[in-house]
């Protein structure tokens, strides 16, 4: 069996990535995705893992039985060019890292933290202790928190800023979340979304992002957030419309946000904007470069899964995680 290995986040990890494998299983790693050098290389291929498959590489691997994505997302995988008899699978982890981000910049937000920061760089100290005009701000414990999306990150995250003893509200596009097992004071479908953004102080953005959620949040929504009102997008950047985005943030009629999720990407450098609004001259936005998920335990836990999918379909076994293709499978031999 052979496995080429295409996404740079493994190579932290390669040695527990080989250490997961059978002996006899031909491990082949890309530290970037030249699709040209990875198309000469997948022709006899078994699996491939990473983030990207288009067409090219489809139509370059007809013995492919199996694209695992080292991650959540799949949008990257063209599954119309795939082959009836390969299958797709995905991992997870990421959302205790992500958790953690929520949490922290819900904190840096709400307190107006990061303002105070700036301002004492400048020798100003922004405090209503010291500036009688200056409100006290309030607690992170005190606010309702609405979770835009409950699956693995809206939960882990809910798990974490309910220890602060903030109340919880979520909408999903299935409306199936349990409220009361959750501990949250409702759960519905997104036809309640202006509720919860008119009801809560911090909203936490984690949606799958698809045609139904795309520009789900806008100028209305944002405006009912209002300008107390703290956005965390970690799912996808284009769930909020962001010319709504920069014009609430600019003229205050939403109070602040953080953004991990962007709707511009950088070339292979890292080099790039994240967007062609000036979010960076706005001083209420905390910006991230979609790194939220991207820690060591993160992608520990994803070698795991995949090695152990690997495993799986070398013995014929149904594997984990599959979201799409027929999850029944012939003997791969290793060797």
């Amino acid at each position: 069996m052979k496995v080429v290995i295409a996404d740079s986040n493994l190579l932290p990890h390669r040695r527990r990535f080989e250490d997961r494998v059978a002996p006899g299983v031909d491990l082949s790693w890309h530290d970037s995705f030249d699709i040209d050098a990875i198309a000469a290389d997948i022709a006899d291929a078994t699996v491939y893992v990473g983030g990207k498959f288009p067409a090219a590489l489809a139509e370059a691997s007809p013995e492919l039985r199996l694209v695992h994505v080292a991650g959540a997302g799949t949008d990257g995988v063209d599954f119309d060019a795939l082959s009836p008899h390969t299958l797709v699978a995905n991992t997870f982890h990421h959302e205790r890292s992500i958790a953690e981000y929520v949490a922290a910049t819900a904190v840096l937000l709400r307190r107006g933290f990061l303002e105070q920061d700036r301002q004492l760089r400048e020798d100003r100290w922004s405090s209503p202790v010291y500036d009688r005009t200056l409100r006290q701000s309030s607690s992170l414990g005190s606010a309702t928190v609405g979770f835009v999306g409950f699956g693995h990150i809206g939960a882990r995250s809910w798990a974490l800023l309910r220890a602060f003893g903030c109340t919880g509200i979520a909408v999903t596009g299935s409306g199936s979340v349990n409220a009361a097992e959750n501990g949250l004071a409702w759960a519905a479908s997104t036809d309640r979304l202006s509720d919860l953004m008119t009801e809560a102080d911090v909203v936490v953005v984690s949606a799958p992002l698809n045609e139904r959620t795309t520009g789900m949040i806008g100028a209305a929504e944002l405006a009912s957030l209002g300008p107390d009102g703290v956005l965390i997008n970690v799912g996808r950047g284009p769930l909020v419309q962001q010319d709504a985005l920069f014009e609430g943030l600019s003229t205050g009629s939403l109070g602040s946000a953080a953004i991990d999720v962007w709707y511009d990407y950088p070339s292979p450098d890292g080099i790039g904007a994240p967007s062609p609004r000036p979010f960076h001259t706005l001083p209420n936005v905390l910006m991230t470069p979609h790194s939220s998920g991207i820690t060591g335990e993160t992608f520990q836990g994803r070698v795991d899964d995949i090695t152990a999918n690997i495993g799986r379909l070398a013995k014929s076994e149904p594997l984990t995680n599959v979201v799409a293709g027929d999850n029944f499978t012939a003997e791969v031999p290793i060797s």
